[in-house]
């Protein structure tokens, strides 16, 4: 075997079995082992960032790494953004990077760049195999550095000629390192501590926003502690038959004022909460003045458990309020994001996974599915929009049998595009919905917000998708995806009704 086998093999021994993929030159001797592994599933995407983004996505819900083959530092930094949100998700994710051939860098090639400077940003080990029998070693270090505290992106160089000269070193099988657990003793001083507390709030992240932790946090609910998860959160177990936890407010005055009073917030897998950007006379960190701020345990601890542990502490029940199912009525007349979210809750399945990468039209969707059937939903951690086609591409392969849907406005979802042609050569039960208001309405928000007043004639222009006007049915069937348009909410209601009932790629236009 060469390089390339032993380091496919590699992966595919520590059950990294799928590859979002956009190769060049460097890398060809990795694609033709493809050939001589059947255990490793190669998904081609025609822009890094979506091959990024689908590990992400692929990461979050199997809940172990993906592979990402990209081609030299250029093809890195072209997926860089939404690495830099797998990043901000914890995913684990291993990226191989195809190089020049040891020797031939020193020669300057056009395509020759700090390879490993490029990616030290996002990963949380950068490594490059020299020689062949290195590849394999590595390829085993990368998967395991992959599962980090809690999880990040490890990125393997790996130079062509070691790719192509013969080795017989293989990397070892790993174990991923198992999280740290909180003490009861350290569960009970903040118990004592929330006890003592006028009006304690805990706010939690990471992996107490599936449901072992929500079904805990539930637990403290029932205890009269309210609990709290970040703005952006990995993925969030919801709907009915599981608990709903207030979510931090985006926008920073409101997120004080929502805590007005709070004299003591508790951190469990996430750290201090602070606004998303700076404005004039407003604040960055978003704890009310006089509020302690203490931490139960960090992002590498295992927070379901220290929930539980806390809930203990706390004599709370055995168990907390769950949603009960309610289903809204089919929505009329105009269509807005509300009578979207109304159709989207009547009509996906149980067991439905949310990719929101719908910026302004999210939060109403967010709270009309409150009481739909249980659910899995995907954020946008980093705040790098385009990732919500590519984040239900790698949902869709993670899993294989669930509905996904991917919400998408109309400038983000121009960022990766090339995803669709994906979903359709894959064939993936992915529903993809654009919220077509041809603006970044977001950026007309924050123009105000930021007091650089009101848009003149140039400013408007950098605000403004509708001249021309994006045709997305033409779009989404060049790209081989069946595409209606809906202009009202009978119309949504309908099309996503059909989509539910079907399988495979779906495309819905929403005029708004």
């Amino acid at each position: 075997m060469n390089g390339a086998d032993a380091l496919i093999t590699t992966l595919c021994d520590n059950d990294v079995t799928a590859c979002f993929a956009n190769p060049g030159t460097s890398e060809m001797q990795f694609v033709a082992a493809l050939d001589r592994e059947p255990r490793m599933r190669s998904v081609l995407c025609l822009f890094e960032g979506v091959a990024t983004g689908a590990a992400d996505g692929y990461g979050r819900i199997a809940g172990k790494p993906a592979c990402t083959l990209l081609h030299l530092g250029a093809g890195y930094a072209n997926g860089g953004a939404n690495l830099h949100n797998a990043r901000r998700a914890a995913t684990p994710v291993v990226n191989v990077i195809g190089d020049h051939a040891t020797y031939h860098r020193q020669y300057d090639a056009p395509l020759n760049s700090d390879i490993a400077g490029w990616a030290a940003p996002n990963s949380l080990w950068v490594k490059s195999a020299e020689t062949p029998n290195q590849v394999g070693p590595l390829a085993a270090e990368a998967v395991e550095a992959s599962y980090g505290a809690p999880g990040g992106c490890a990125s393997l160089i790996l130079p062509a000629d070691s790719a192509w000269l013969q080795t017989d070193v293989l990397g070892e099988k790993i174990t991923p390192r198992p999280r740290v657990q909180v003490a009861a003793d350290a569960a009970a001083d903040m118990a004592a501590r929330i006890k003592a507390a006028k009006k304690p709030v805990v706010l939690m992240g990471g992996s107490c926003c599936q449901t072992a932790g929500t079904d805990a946090a539930a637990r403290l609910a029932a205890a009269g502690v309210r609990v709290l998860i970040d703005t952006f959160v990995a993925r969030q177990s919801r709907g009915a038959g599981r608990f709903a936890p207030d979510r931090m407010m985006y926008f920073g005055e409101m997120a004080i004022e929502d805590l007005a009073g709070v004299d003591l917030m508790v951190l469990v897998e996430t750290t201090m909460p602070v606004a998303f950007f700076a404005y004039p006379d407003r604040p960055s960190v978003l704890v009310p003045e006089g509020c302690d701020l203490a931490s139960l345990c960090g992002r590498d601890a295992d927070g379901p458990a220290a929930l539980n542990a806390l809930a203990d502490a706390l004599g709370a029940p055995a168990h907390g309020p769950m949603v009960d199912l309610a289903l809204p009525a089919k929505p009329a007349g105009r269509l807005d994001p509300y009578a979207i979210g109304k159709a989207i809750a009547r009509h996906m399945p149980e067991g439905t996974i949310i990719s929101d990468d719908a910026v302004t039209a999210g939060l109403p969707v967010y709270t009309q599915t409150k009481t739909a059937r249980a659910h899995e939903w995907l954020c946008l951690t980093g705040g790098a929009i385009g990732q919500g086609i590519p984040l239900a591409i790698g949902a869709a392969v993670a899993a294989p049998h669930a509905k996904v849907l991917s919400l998408n406005g109309d400038g983000a979802a121009m960022y990766t595009v090339q995803g669709l042609w994906t979903i359709a050569r894959e064939e993936l039960d992915v529903t993809t919905v654009v919220f077509a208001n041809h603006a970044y309405r977001i950026l007309g928000i924050e123009l105000g917000r930021t007091g650089a007043g009101n848009a003149g004639p140039a400013a408007s222009r950098l605000l403004d998708l509708s001249a021309p006007k994006i045709d997305w049915l033409q779009i989404a069937g060049g790209l081989g995806i069946p595409a209606v348009r809906a202009s009202t909410a009978e119309a949504f209601d309908e099309a996503f009704e059909a989509a539910m009932t079907q399988r495979g790629p779906r495309f819905i236009e929403a005029a708004l």
